[in-house]
């Protein structure tokens, strides 16, 4: 998939972000570091991550297709359609971020463990056939 360009701005309370990706394939067997190998189906997914400091750098890696792959985003990454990028201000938490989300939309599980290593979630991935809404 090609790089696709987005310019926005964030503001200095923002130190969460959701990046939606469509899959326009389903993909068997991505190996997503020593997470596993995974399938993923054909539709849109959504990673919630956060960063204290330095968001616009860190949405502007994911968002890049070619890279050193380091976190889990960056292996399935080859394979999304970067469709949208949202930021929010820090006064929810990762976790309740991605939760919420992920009900508004729908959403399910298509790899346990997906970003969320250092937390007690079952993935800051979700994914839905339907198209995603990040508000």
């Amino acid at each position: 998939m090609e790089d696709r360009k987005f310019e926005f701005s964030i503001p200095e309370s923002h130190t969460l972000y959701a990046i939606k990706g469509y899959l326009p394939e389903k993909k068997e067997n991505v190996q997503i570091g020593k997470l596993g190998s995974f399938s993923f189906e054909k539709g849109y997914y959504v990673y919630v991550g956060s960063a204290k400091k330095n968001i616009y750098s860190r949405i502007n890696r994911h968002i890049q297709a070619d890279k050193k792959q380091r976190w889990h985003l960056d292996y399935l990454r080859p394979y999304l359609q970067i469709q949208e990028v949202q930021t929010y201000d820090g006064k929810e938490g990762e976790c309740q971020l991605f939760d919420r989300l992920k009900k508004r939309n729908n959403g399910s599980i298509p790899a346990q463990g997906f970003g969320s290593s250092d937390c007690k979630c079952v993935s800051h991935l979700f994914y839905s056939a339907k198209e995603s809404s990040l508000k």
